[in-house]
């Protein structure tokens, strides 16, 4: 039997990080490069490229076997880490199935990462052995999407009602609490997409957000399931939404109507309360606030809540991040129940969708959002695009399914060619 902490490395690795003047913007550093990462929130973040190592994992053990190799590759590797912040150093990204029986899940080691936070700049490169650092420009602009071109995916939005609609009977049965139910949209392109163009338009318009590509995998995600640094983890909880009229004062009257819903209010106390129940074991201390504030999105706004607190000693960002997984923003609750329902009705499989996708470095920092507001490169002209909703006793499924045409707004938009 193959050791999973030994495969995808030929020997132990090298990293060396140093300081740079600042780059500009993160992701105009990527090469034309389909193996190209990508972790970026406003100014700061994460990009690389190249592969000098990769773990695939799956099933219901794919967070601890990607743990263990992870574990085993940064305890062998050489670094010389001249900025000492989270991120610098060795790192791998990584993005993983939303479901046990999801198979595509992986860590990745780039060959070069940049990253910046607080406007601090560094460079990483790894390798086998020490190796010259590379020069760093903004790349040529990629080319714009050619005729794209929309389609309802395993189901069109008349049944994906009658889905909401079975899934509110049973609730009202008492089957469950909550199930989040998602479905997808196929976006086909005349030419090959380079994912660098969606990438690019989803970091220039939601900055608040994580943009983020792994292996196929992107999109720009308003939830973080875990972030740590240095001892200090928080986990940002999104439930209940509206979408947003482009009118500021009829926008914020939508804001103060979304934190007095009882509907949402519901949905995000399922989503908190599994969130902090889930940390617990994990922490010595936390936080979790009473009651959410509105974030405001370009396109919707939702209830938010920081659940924040101290991690015990041994636990990274990786174990942080499984144990949080999947959590009833997500899923539903009772979570088992609500999987085993999606499993039954949904009609697809979700892949990488609403699965972890972020990075952690050797000392067990990291970040893991949820992936959201994403797609998929099923092929090099072919992408899938997701949206799910949070279904509760009082869902309509006819808003449901508009807050899912909300969602799909950012990615729509990043892969329709310009005017």
């Amino acid at each position: 039997m193959t050791n999973p902490a030994l495969e995808g490395a030929s020997a132990p690795l090298v990293a060396r990080t140093v300081a740079v003047d600042d780059p500009g913007s993160l992701v105009d550093l990527l090469p034309d490069d389909p193996q190209l990462l990508a972790w970026v929130h406003g100014d700061d973040g994460l990009v690389g490229w190249g592969r000098v190592a990769s773990f695939a994992s799956a099933g219901p053990s794919r967070f601890d076997d990607a743990r263990t190799w992870w574990r085993e590759l940064a305890r062998t590797a050489v670094v010389r880490d001249d900025v000492d912040r989270p991120g610098s150093g060795l790192v791998a990204f990584g993005s993983f199935a939303f479901s046990d029986q999801g198979k595509d899940s992986l860590l990745v080691v780039p060959e070069v990462v940049v990253g910046r936070r607080d406007g601090v700049a560094w460079m990483t490169v790894v390798g086998t052995s020490l190796r010259g650092l590379p020069e760093l420009a903004a790349q040529p602009a990629p080319p714009a999407p050619v005729g794209t071109t929309f389609s309802d995916g395993s189901v069109d939005g008349a049944t994906w009602e009658g889905l909401v609609a079975d899934a509110v009977r049973r609730i009202a049965a008492g089957d469950l609490d909550k199930v989040v139910l998602a479905r997808e949209v196929v976006a086909e392109t005349a030419e090959p997409l380079d994912v660098r163009w969606p990438l690019t338009r989803l970091a220039e318009t939601y900055p608040s957000c994580w943009t983020f590509h792994v292996d196929g995998f992107f999109g720009a995600t308003p939830e973080m399931l875990v972030r740590l640094e240095r001892g200090l983890v928080t986990s940002r909880v999104l439930a209940g939404t509206v979408r947003r009229t482009g009118d500021d004062e009829h926008d914020l009257a939508l804001a103060a109507s979304l934190a007095r819903s009882s509907k949402d209010l519901e949905e995000h106390e399922y989503a908190v309360r599994s969130v902090a129940e889930a940390l617990a074991p994990h922490c010595q201390s936390m936080n979790v606030p009473e009651s959410p504030f509105v974030l405001h999105l370009p396109n919707v706004m939702h209830l938010a809540t920081d659940v924040t607190g101290v991690v015990r000693e041994g636990d990274g960002a990786l174990s942080l991040a499984a144990a949080l997984h999947p959590s009833a923003a997500v899923g539903g609750t009772p979570t088992p129940t609500a999987v085993a329902l999606i499993d039954e009705i949904e009609g697809f499989d979700r892949g990488r969708y609403a699965g972890p996708v972020g990075w952690v470095d050797a000392r067990g920092d990291g970040e893991w959002g949820i992936g959201l507001r994403s797609a998929v490169l099923d092929s090099p002209t072919s992408v899938r695009l997701f949206a799910g909703c949070g279904i509760v006793a009082d869902s309509v499924p006819e808003s449901e399914l508009a807050e899912t045409q909300a969602k799909l707004v950012p990615v729509r938009d990043a892969l329709t060619p310009p005017a």
